[in-house]
């Protein structure tokens, strides 16, 4: 991963820095943030657009998917819609008062970590 001299892995890139970082030209980046809702840079005062290190990672595996793979932007649209959908957890059980216990919390959590991971 390319990165600045001043800037760690880690750090917020500038859509410029970001554009150059993957060799595509700033217009194409913001016309991503509109076709893909997943992608959602920081925006501060005056528009300035702000890629945390999950966009970033985004960025590059949406322009691999589109350069590299053969995809469409439907097709990146539906993959990636595919992956963020998550499934409804189950409520935890309340009593007849209306309070959920400590308990009810964490076997609702187990059964999710447990639903998940198979």
């Amino acid at each position: 991963m390319p990165v600045g001299p001043d800037k760690g892995p880690n750090a917020f890139r500038t859509i410029g820095e970001l554009a150059q970082e993957i060799g595509r030209p700033q217009h194409i980046l913001r016309y991503w943030e509109t076709r893909f809702p997943q992608l959602k840079p920081l925006q501060r005062a005056g528009g300035r657009r702000y890629y945390r290190p999950d966009d970033v990672a985004l960025v590059r595996r949406i322009d691999t998917l589109l350069a590299r793979d053969g995809y469409t932007i439907r097709g990146v649209q539906r993959l990636l819609a595919s992956e963020t959908a998550v499934k409804p957890a189950a409520a935890p059980v309340s009593d007849a008062r209306g309070v959920i216990s400590l308990r009810a919390v964490r076997d609702a959590l187990a059964r999710a970590l447990r639903d998940d991971a198979g």
